[in-house]
């Protein structure tokens, strides 16, 4: 995010327009010219398309949850940075005859009025004549000062009202470019954003009833079947709901209807009226633009940023493919997209927190997996010499009786070989004795080490001392039970012998 806050901006760029009906990209308020209240997914709802800044009046900037779109074949950008932030609806005038390519960063189009506007506004901030002494320059310089803040009214002559000092005056201070996510999503997905009123959990728990109501908006069609996307939380308790529509055939076929098609249905006024009855503050469609539509919003400054600015801030664009810049004006839209940054930010937290358990999860797993891997280990080597065990018995039986036969004979001497060389002093039996002293000398040293490094904690400690003498208690329990016992066995082969001799006197 570029923010520049220091010299006002130059003045804002020329009108750009097109002979052809371009595609525009209008917000949600955008009027829609579809008559009658039928539902159909045959045609767009309209012709023309207006601009987010195609008016003249009200220009204000205003970052809603995603880029607006128009009626018709026309697209628009969706959602910005990752969770919806980019240009809501503004208020627009629909063209007759000639549509401008009104999009996102559109100049306006009536020219003489443009240049009016400016040569007042010069007049206000350099020289105004409205009391015609030493006073029109403090004046002047109030002017500049509410130029510069974006706000108020600069009073210059007598004969001409004053100049409206707005936030998209090129002599701003309080403007910033910010960049946002161009979604890859196509018209024939068919996805539309739909921003509600209402917590995330109110939207989750009312799922189904909020499926039926946007299948009642859409005529109740038996062919039609409305299906959510995702759902996401926005700031201000708002939440947004992607959905698409499902168009079944008679031939049992499916279709998704056209991202377009859809929002043009749901600008119609009796349909609008019903979505705000359900809480819809806003909707827009989510495609993709194509290059030729990136490349002319890039071309044109939106209107009061400095083309030298815009044009530093597509040089500074992190990802070209994937982002697109956009102008910040005032602390109100700066505030805005701050507390979406922090709502996505707690949206990764949350994920990273149950990546993180899944981890943890997953390590247990894995400890339990390798304990169980080497238990089997040890339980294969025993089955292992278990069955070698049998096997040479097996084999001494079946050749007992027998000679010794020549192979037998030839693998004994084999045998014999291998046991002199390892029983060689210089061969391996002197390096595994070798091997084992220094194996005992780390082991020495590493318990040293251990002593010296370690030590038990006064809790752990006790709790060890209390263990042993129970065991201790314990032990000597049992000894004074086997003492008990030998004297009762000393005292039972007592009389044994003394039976057996009053028997060897009576048989005497």
């Amino acid at each position: 995010m570029a923010f520049n806050f220091g010299a006002p901006s130059g003045t804002s760029g020329t009108a750009a327009a097109t002979a052809a009906p371009a595609v525009g990209f209008g917000g949600f308020g955008t009027t829609s010219t579809t008559a009658g209240s039928a539902f159909s997914f045959s045609a767009p709802a309209n012709t023309g398309a207006t601009g987010l800044f195609g008016g003249t009046q009200n220009k204000g900037f205003g970052f809603g949850t995603g880029f607006g779109t128009t009626t018709g074949s026309s697209t628009g950008l969706g959602t910005g940075l990752g969770t919806g932030l980019g240009f809501g609806g503004f208020n627009t005038q629909q063209q007759q005859q000639q549509t401008t390519l009104g999009g996102l960063f559109s100049q306006p189009t009536q020219a003489p009025t443009q240049s009016n506007q400016l040569i007042n506004t010069a007049s206000a901030l350099s020289a105004p004549t409205l009391l015609g002494d030493e006073r029109d320059a403090i004046l002047a310089k109030w002017n500049q000062l509410q130029a510069f803040w974006g706000t108020g009214k600069g009073y210059f002559n007598n004969n001409i009202p004053p100049v409206e000092f707005t936030q998209e005056n090129p002599f701003c201070r309080f403007k910033a470019v910010g960049y946002s996510c161009m979604p890859n999503n196509k018209d024939e997905d068919g996805l539309v954003v739909l921003v509600f009123n209402k917590k995330e959990t109110d939207i989750r728990s009312q799922q189904q009833q909020l499926v039926e109501s946007l299948h009642k908006v859409l005529g109740g069609n038996q062919t039609l079947t409305v299906n959510v996307e995702g759902i996401k939380t926005l700031p201000d308790d708002q939440t947004e709901v992607v959905i698409y529509v499902v168009e079944r055939s008679p031939n049992g076929t499916s279709r998704r209807v056209p991202a377009t098609t859809l929002y043009a249905h749901f600008e119609q006024t009796n349909i609008k009226t019903q979505l705000q009855q359900l809480g819809v503050t806003l909707s827009m469609t989510r495609t993709e633009l194509s290059p030729a539509q990136v490349k002319q919003l890039l071309q044109n400054p939106p209107a009061g940023v400095d083309p030298i600015i815009w044009e530093q801030a597509k040089v500074d664009n992190p990802d070209s493919e994937k982002l697109i810049p956009v102008p910040m004006v005032g602390f109100k839209e700066l505030l805005r997209r701050l507390k979406v940054q922090d709502q996505m930010t707690k949206q990764h937290q949350t994920r990273l927190d149950i990546i993180s358990e899944d981890i943890s999860e997953l390590q247990k797993n894995q400890t339990t997996t390798m304990a169980k891997i080497a238990q089997y280990k040890r339980k294969l080597m025993d089955l292992s010499h278990r069955t070698l065990q049998v096997l040479i018995k097996q084999e001494i039986q079946r050749k007992s009786g027998y000679a010794i036969q020549a192979d037998e004979e030839q693998l004994r001497v084999q045998l014999d070989t291998i046991q002199c060389e390892l029983n060689a002093p210089t061969q391996f039996k002197g390096r595994l004795n070798e091997l084992m002293s220094q194996i005992r000398m780390q082991n020495h040293f590493g318990a040293v080490k251990s002593e010296e490094r370690y030590y038990i904690d006064a809790d752990l400690l006790r709790e060890i001392k209390q263990h042993l003498k129970q065991q201790q208690e314990g032990l000597s329990h049992l000894i004074s039970i086997i003492k008990d016992d030998l004297e009762d066995i000393k005292l039972v082969e007592h009389g044994l012998n003394e039976t057996i001799h009053i028997r060897g006197g009576v048989f005497t």
